[in-house]
């Protein structure tokens, strides 16, 4: 699989784990259809996210608008933003890359003007 797919991977764990609360790892097991080898980029997008979150969180409140909360967010536009930040922080891959790969999936899975948002946090990261 290329990093793009397993984005979208980590995408749909990360939902489904902030959505119904379940265990990170069922999530990415599930997705992965029952295989257990695991990619370590997957592993750092969704694990590595997850033992971040807390963090992240309160990263992205500080750069959303003032009348603007993390929670208010759509879950997959948190989904979408917890995963760049852990690519863009603990990934050290470059922002530029990971501001188009978001903006990718948010135009694609998300409401129409969600990208623009997306855009806008990550670019004051």
């Amino acid at each position: 699989m290329n990093r793009h797919e397993l984005r979208i991977i980590a995408m749909e764990s990360l939902y489904q784990h902030l959505l119904l609360g379940k265990d990170i790892r069922k999530c990415v097991f599930d997705a992965m259809k029952g295989e257990n080898n695991i990619d370590g980029f997957l592993y750092s997008l969704t694990i590595g996210t997850i033992e971040n979150k807390g963090i992240y969180i309160d990263k992205i409140n500080s750069l959303l608008r003032s009348d603007w909360t993390f929670d208010r967010l759509s879950i997959l536009e948190q989904a979408i933003l917890l995963m760049s930040f852990q690519e863009i922080l603990a990934n050290e891959a470059p922002k530029a890359v990971v501001i188009n790969e978001a903006i990718t999936l948010s135009k694609k899975y998300c409401d129409d003007s969600s990208y623009k948002l997306i855009n806008g946090v990550l670019d004051k990261l």
